[in-house]
């Protein structure tokens, strides 16, 4: 989820370009009516930093693999979004945007494997940075101006959340709490449920049976509360498939016949 080196694109990014003064001198970045390679994406990733938040609008689950990173669910099924629409736009003005959504087209990123330090870069293709009439500019003079300067204080508290979530990935795989998930949905009217896989949680049964000690230690940590709005926050995997098929992208319950009257 952190920092990424160009030849490996993070989500959503089709290019990465290091931010530099003699190359972008007149360069200038205007906010996007909407991004829409997101109508396509079904799952964000999220730091730590943003579960109090998140949980209230998205289902927080864990990506599959080995190295697992939290992600929230914005619909179940690849290439559907139940947020935004095919421009990128969000459908309601009062929902939470993922910090991962408005860093973009900026991230810090390693240009080198072989060192450690960051660079600010951005995403060419964006549309969102260029020489353009509008928008604010990128650099003043020799400096990088003010707007640059609240990008790279973005950037870098986003970084350093992402470290306090990999410490928090590290604390789960070593509590053994992580499971494959599997959520089934019975609609009125369908004869089977859906079953959406491909996913991990927090196995409930292993968390109700945490010794004590096990259980303060991921207090102490901050670790509980996390897990907390998690495990609160599955219970919006129902409201995602009620508004993919609100939305017509989801699967369509059958209809019993009307009962006729004598």
């Amino acid at each position: 989820m952190a920092s990424q080196a160009p030849n490996m694109l993070p989500l959503l990014y089709n290019g990465l370009e290091p931010l530099n003064r003699n190359t972008h001198g007149n360069f200038k970045v205007r906010r996007l009516n909407g991004l829409d390679r997101v109508a396509a994406t079904h799952a964000i990733p999220v730091t730590v930093d943003e579960f109090a938040m998140v949980q209230r609008h998205y289902p927080i689950v864990f990506s599959a693999g080995d190295a697992p990173v939290p992600i929230v669910l914005m619909g179940l099924h690849e290439g559907t979004n139940t947020f935004f629409d095919a421009n990128g736009v969000s459908f309601e003005n009062n929902i939470y945007v993922p910090a991962y959504l408005r860093r973009f087209p900026f991230l810090l990123a390693r240009l080198r494997d072989d060192s450690d330090e960051l660079s600010l870069c951005f995403d060419p293709t964006s549309g969102a940075v260029g020489e353009f009439d509008d928008g604010e500019p990128l650099f003043d003079g020799d400096e990088p101006s003010e707007a640059t300067k609240a990008i790279l204080n973005f950037c870098e508290q986003f970084e350093q959340a992402g470290q306090r979530t990999q410490a928090f990935m590290s604390e789960m795989k070593q509590s053994g709490l992580l499971m494959e998930g599997e959520v089934a949905i019975q609609p009125e009217g369908a004869e089977q449920p859906f079953i959406y896989r491909g996913f991990q949680m927090v196995d409930e049964e292993k968390f109700r049976n945490l010794r004590g000690d096990e259980l303060r230690k991921l207090n102490q940590n901050g670790a509980l509360p996390l897990i907390m709005a998690h495990l609160f926050s599955l219970a919006m995997i129902r409201e995602i498939f009620a508004r993919q098929v609100q939305q017509g992208t989801g699967p369509v319950p059958v209809q019993q016949p009307a009962t006729a009257e004598a």
